[in-house]
């Protein structure tokens, strides 16, 4: 699997979104993504307890731990590669998390208009 080139949505290189926990399609702490990533887990979000709620709530339990996959479960201020469909669906919510935009890959773009990750963007 080939990556995509790492440019995030600003048009500039791609900032590592989260090494702790471990993110990304390639579980490289970046939101790099290839073909094969079918979910795009292109957004950079920072979790709140309100999205992890909404997520579970959804069907995919963030929260959780899954330590048959090395996965100890996502808590509020943590940083994770979110899926892009995810994120806008969450965002139409009206509980979506806030973005790092510098992390977040420029194919997020083919599913979440600029305006909407900007509106969302961390201070």
């Amino acid at each position: 699997m080939e990556k995509d080139d790492s440019v995030n949505v600003l048009g500039g290189p791609l900032d590592v979104c989260s090494t702790s926990p471990m993110t990304g399609f390639f579980r490289d702490g970046s939101c790099n993504t290839c073909a094969a990533d079918r979910g795009s887990h292109t957004v950079c979000a920072v979790m709140t307890a309100e999205f992890l709620a909404y997520s579970k709530y959804v069907g995919n339990d963030l929260s959780t731990p899954r330590p048959e996959f090395g996965f100890a479960g996502l808590q509020p201020g943590d940083a994770w590669c979110l899926c892009a469909g995810r994120f806008l669906q969450a965002h139409d919510e009206g509980c979506a998390p806030q973005v790092n935009l510098d992390a977040t890959h420029e194919r997020a773009l083919e599913i979440v208009p600029l305006d909407v990750l900007r509106a969302c963007a961390l201070a």
